[in-house]
């Protein structure tokens, strides 16, 4: 099985399912009568990052990803969301990049060298292999699940279902 064809629908389709979270999640918010950006900053636990920046992350991992498996450049984005259609539309073109990858372009990804920032000064390099695999995959899913869990966490009606979207 080719790396595009285990990276790329992932991606999109747990991206495009944290979309549909989003939307309950302000839908909860209304239903409850406060705004809904207090929830961009809620956490769960202090030293945890807040929604905003686990999702901008899981953008990040899809997008920066992608890029390394196929020695693409790497895209610099900027996190400057400050709401739920920001942070929706940054979704929107995360997955739009992904998806704008060929099959050919991971030709050779499994044993292609992908060496990546693993800290303030740092780098790691392993196979494409091994950096889908233990590396963008888990960190990509630690994010998302992790943004499912602050809106749980904070009353949104969401289960399993919705985390999964559609397959």
């Amino acid at each position: 099985m080719s790396l595009h064809a285990v990276a790329v629908p992932t991606f999109v389709q747990i991206l495009t399912s944290l979309t549909k979270v989003l939307d309950k999640a302000e839908a909860h918010a209304t239903a409850k009568k406060f705004q809904p950006d207090v929830l961009l900053s809620s956490r769960l636990y202090p030293d945890m990052l807040p929604l905003t920046k686990q999702i901008q992350l899981a953008c990040d991992f899809a997008a920066k990803g992608c890029a390394r498996l196929t020695a693409s450049e790497v895209p610099s984005i900027p996190d400057t969301e400050t709401s739920f259609a920001e942070l929706k539309t940054r979704i929107a073109k995360t997955i739009d990049y992904v998806k704008a990858f060929t099959p050919a372009q991971f030709d050779g990804a499994e044993t292609r060298n992908v060496t990546f920032p693993s800290g303030p000064s740092a780098t790691t390099t392993l196979t494409g292999q091994q950096f889908l695999n233990h590396f963008s995959l888990p960190n990509f899913y630690f994010h998302t699940v992790t943004a499912y869990d602050i809106l749980r966490h904070n009353g949104v009606e969401v289960g399993k279902r919705d985390f999964l979207g559609t397959f």
